[in-house]
């Protein structure tokens, strides 16, 4: 079951905070696309509803260095 989810993610400042957060939220096994925006501060996240949590994909932007929430 396919499931977009938006994250807000604090702390990134640059591309490369935008490049380590898709990388960590592509690594999620159960991801399909990632769409992370600078200057929003979000990241749209579609995933496998039955495969991936919201909390597995907080935890891997947490891993990142960076602060999100649902």
């Amino acid at each position: 079951m396919s499931q977009t989810t938006k994250l807000r993610v604090e702390g990134m400042s640059c591309g490369h905070c935008v490049g380590r957060v898709e990388r960590a939220l592509r690594g999620v096994e159960g991801v399909t696309e990632v769409t992370v925006s600078l200057e929003a501060g979000e990241a749209t996240v579609a995933h496998d509803a039955t495969r991936v949590t919201v909390d597995a994909l907080l935890r891997a932007v947490d891993e990142a260095g960076y602060d999100a929430s649902a």
